[in-house]
């Protein structure tokens, strides 16, 4: 049988019924899923769409499973979406090949959606960044004497706290010429002797 072809290479999960078929699907997200048109409860067609009103299901290959003289549902099976079918009496060769391309296909596209989600988390941090960033621009009250920010609680906090909670940027502290003359005076007069003496 089909499980016989396939099971040296993949993890293979064996339903008796449509009903079962969804929950085994559900439960293990296969990469490949191999649907048989005649079973029990409901047929292939039925099992089908209901995979493709699943969003957990919808984007996993689905290739139906036909006999020689059923031309007719390989027809609707393809006119409803499913990817590919296999005729039976099986070409082990045939089948093996057809869903090799199918389960590659699959993990590529499985890459492609990880790729447009992680763009899409990039894009929501570049614009939560931005949307800081003109936070900060309009008018902002300044203290014109200690230089504390009046905030949107309408409470007064450090202009370092104030920028480093509003956008990315962050501070290291140095001391500019003015402030190195007005509080280390001394030290800035010997270290300008000292050049000059050179």
């Amino acid at each position: 049988t089909l499980h016989y072809l396939l099971i040296d290479e993949y993890d293979v999960f064996m339903a008796d019924s449509g009903k079962a078929a969804l929950e085994i699907a559900l439960k293990e997200h296969p990469d490949v899923i191999l649907l048989d048109i005649m079973m029990p409860e409901m047929d292939g067609y039925e099992v089908f769409r209901k995979i493709l009103a699943n969003p957990a299901l919808s984007d996993i290959p689905v290739l139906f499973i036909t006999a020689m003289t059923e031309s007719e549902c390989e027809t609707k099976g393809l006119e409803l979406g499913a990817h590919d079918y296999l005729i039976k009496p099986y070409n082990p060769s045939l089948v093996r090949l057809r869903v090799k391309n199918h389960v590659a296909f699959k993990k590529r596209s499985d890459l492609v959606k990880e790729q447009r989600d992680q763009l899409a988390v990039k894009n929501s941090e570049l614009k939560a960044a931005l949307a800081r960033i003109m936070h900060l621009e309009g008018l902002i009250t300044i203290c014109m004497y200690c230089k504390q920010i009046r905030n949107e609680s309408d409470s007064w906090e450090q202009l370092e706290k104030y920028i480093t909670e509003h956008s990315e940027a962050r501070f290291s502290h140095g001391i500019c010429p003015k402030c190195v003359k007005e509080h280390y005076g001394e030290i800035s007069e010997l270290q300008e002797a000292e050049e000059l003496s050179k």
